[in-house]
């Protein structure tokens, strides 16, 4: 017995010394993050007993551990000898301007997809008032900002820039955005499982964003948080329903666009703008 346990331990440490260090990084930056995160999740959720489920008490964890984020990333940069700059993060006009042309183009990216659903019928639209919009509207917008702000800078920030340490950009890229679509997972899992493939290939989109973007996070923030904004406003003034005239495979299943061949496309056509935009 002592002998198996002693081999089990010999070959655990010999995988862990054959892991890649980048990847022991993103492991532990993870792992704290969590640790930081659970102590304050666990005492919130159990004092919202009214409603049982992560995805209805999504909001006030979800604000909880993205406060939590950029202060373990800092942490986590000092180990490792970085500063938020080496992830793309820097305060000037450049990343704000960057900014506005990601939100553009993923905001009229959406107007087009969802004009081409209305036009052949597979969409109808409510009359709601404008005061009601605006209530939704806006703080929206400031939350996808922020939201989107912080997985940038944790997935196509610190991931994607420590993995390129031990692997090409392109392997780099992959890995990070499989982690980006599975963590996504925490809050919905029935619908977020047939999101999986176009939150994977969401994450590859904001890679080639950032590359386009010289290594700066403002163009992957801007159509980050344009895709949120839109898509979320959307589904919370319940403005647009589905006709049911083609398959949801067609459109997105639970009405999510990611989870369809449209949203696939939507996706496809922006890598396709971006590498226009990054041969100009």
């Amino acid at each position: 017995m002592n002998e198996h346990l002693q081999y089990t331990a010999h070959s655990l440490l010999i995988n862990l010394a054959a892991t890649p260090v980048s990847l022991l990084q993103v492991i532990g930056f993870l792992t704290a993050w969590a640790g930081c995160w659970l102590p304050i999740a666990i005492p919130l959720f159990v004092a919202r007993g009214e409603s049982k489920t992560l995805a209805a008490q999504k909001l006030p964890l979800l604000a909880s551990l993205y406060l939590l984020a950029p202060i373990v990333l800092w942490k986590v940069s000092q180990i490792t000898n970085r500063i938020f700059l080496d992830y793309g993060l820097v305060w000037n006009f450049a990343i704000l301007r960057s900014l506005g042309v990601g939100l553009a183009i993923a905001i009229l990216s959406l107007a087009i997809l969802f004009a081409i659903q209305t036009i052949l019928g597979w969409v109808n639209w409510q009359k709601i008032s404008l005061q009601q919009i605006m209530s939704v509207v806006l703080p929206t917008f400031v939350l996808a900002l922020w939201v989107s702000a912080t997985e940038e800078l944790i997935f196509r920030g610190f991931m994607l820039t420590q993995m390129q340490q031990d692997y090409p950009l392109w392997i780099a890229a992959v890995i990070s955005s499989g982690i980006f679509a599975v963590l996504h997972l925490v809050w919905e899992q029935r619908e977020t499982v047939p999101q999986l493939p176009g939150l994977w290939l969401m994450g590859m989109v904001l890679v080639l964003a950032r590359v386009i973007d010289s290594g700066s996070l403002g163009l992957a923030w801007g159509l980050h948080s344009g895709w949120v904004w839109a898509i979320a406003s959307i589904d919370t003034t319940q403005i647009l329903t589905y006709t049911q005239k083609v398959p949801d495979w067609v459109t997105g299943k639970y009405a999510k666009p990611l989870a369809g061949i449209l949203g696939i496309l939507l996706l496809l056509a922006t890598a396709g703008i971006l590498l226009v935009m990054g041969n100009w």
